[in-house]
């Protein structure tokens, strides 16, 4: 049975041109390591960019933090090949993601960023929460530490 239902959270997927953006706040250093080391260890599929050019992710992610001033870093997760998830080393005090909503149309695809939110909330033991673009004090939906789920935050 899925978290949430398509239909209760459908209007916020509408393709309107604006990403929505996940966060995991009042990260560190060792949170974003967990969250490199988890999208490896699942076997998604990713692509590390530097200045919009594919090259190796460092087995370290300090390393990106101190390239950072010099260099544009980005990394493309594919949890399934239908739904892009990018990312942004923009401050280690936030981990920031985000996912067009055409890409997550229906039941299945909402269940896979259902799946994202709870597999990097659990391995970080933080809440993920999903907002409109560049609105983080907006939470859509999100993945609740004590529950072990991914809850509607807005009230219907």
């Amino acid at each position: 049975m899925p978290e949430l239902k398509w239909d209760d959270v459908a209007e916020w997927f509408v393709p309107d041109g604006s990403l929505l953006d996940a966060y995991v706040f009042d990260t560190t250093v060792a949170d974003w390591q967990a969250f490199v080391d988890l999208v490896r260890s699942r076997g998604w599929w990713f692509d590390y960019q530097e200045d919009n050019r594919s090259t190796r992710l460092p087995g370290r992610v300090e390393v990106v933090f101190e390239r950072r001033p010099a260099v544009s870093a980005s990394l493309r997760i594919r949890p399934v090949p239908q739904v892009w998830v990018n990312v942004h080393f923009f401050t280690v005090e936030e981990i920031e993601v985000d996912f067009s909503p055409d890409e997550v149309q229906g039941q299945e695809r909402l269940d896979v960023v259902c799946g994202f939110l709870r597999a990097v909330g659990r391995r970080l033991g933080k809440p993920m929460v999903l907002t409109p673009e560049s609105l983080p004090d907006r939470p859509l939906i999100g993945y609740d530490v004590a529950s072990d789920h991914v809850v509607r935050l807005q009230p219907l």
